[in-house]
């Protein structure tokens, strides 16, 4: 596994998609190197089998130029055990991101919420000398929360309306979650067509509060440090004085 700038994390497949898909594609594009990490197979979801949802989420990697993605395959529905946090903090430590991000903590999944638990107290881990996981200590240097199926006004979004084509090429990669055509397939709130509108309309409305077409909303405990007062960031050279 070699070391990625931004390291993604999700509960099961497809939650990196449809919070976060766009900003994985942008920061791809802008040479970034980004690492995705499923904690389960989600195993215990109605519609879809291990295999197919580990080859499904291969299919979106790729889609999304990710370097690499891997599965913990922490128990589906039962997340939060000791070793279940040792097992990703030993995988950041790997990893060494500089960013993590992680599904936002209030969710009306609860393993999504779970999942945000189990994160934090592993990226906090893995920074700690003394912590008994694998490899040296490595603390990022923050945590970003993404949205799944709840939001709240974030601390600031990413433009992804460049990329916006890719995430929904990226979540087509999943027809057993979306589109299921199985035998037995059962309807549920995510084959239900209004899913991705819910997905889409979040993301045009933070979009549209920014004035771009499309958004994905992040959430930080810290506030982002800004060197000046100017909305552009490379504003940095002062204007002529008359």
């Amino acid at each position: 596994m070699d070391p990625v700038d931004l390291l993604a994390f999700g509960a099961h497949p497809d939650d990196i998609e449809i919070g976060l898909g766009g900003t994985v594609a942008r920061h791809v594009g802008l040479g970034f190197k980004v690492g995705l990490c499923d904690l389960t197979a989600g195993e215990m979801g109605t519609n879809g089998t291990v295999e197919q949802r580990l080859a499904e989420a291969e299919d979106a990697r790729a889609v999304l130029g990710a370097s690499w993605r891997v599965n913990l395959r922490l128990p589906d529905r039962a997340l939060g055990h000791a070793d279940h946090v040792r097992a990703v903090a030993t995988h950041i430590r790997y990893a060494r991101p500089r960013a993590v991000a992680i599904p936002y903590g209030t969710d009306r999944h609860p393993d999504h919420v779970a999942a945000h638990t189990l994160l934090i107290d592993a990226v906090f881990n893995a920074g700690l000398r003394r912590y008994e996981a694998d490899a040296e200590a490595w603390r990022p240097d923050w945590i970003c929360a993404y949205f799944i199926n709840d939001s709240v006004p974030p601390s600031f979004v990413v433009d992804v309306s460049a990329y916006y084509e890719t995430k929904r090429r990226a979540l087509a990669c999943y027809p057993s979650q979306f589109q299921p055509t199985a035998a037995g397939a059962a309807p549920t709130r995510l084959t239900a067509p209004t899913f991705r509108q819910l997905i889409e309309s979040r993301d045009a409305q933070f979009g549209a509060v920014a004035g771009v077409a499309f958004a994905e909303g992040i959430v930080v405990r810290d506030p982002p440090l800004r060197a000046h007062l100017f909305r552009d960031e490379d504003a940095v050279v002062p204007a002529q004085q008359p």
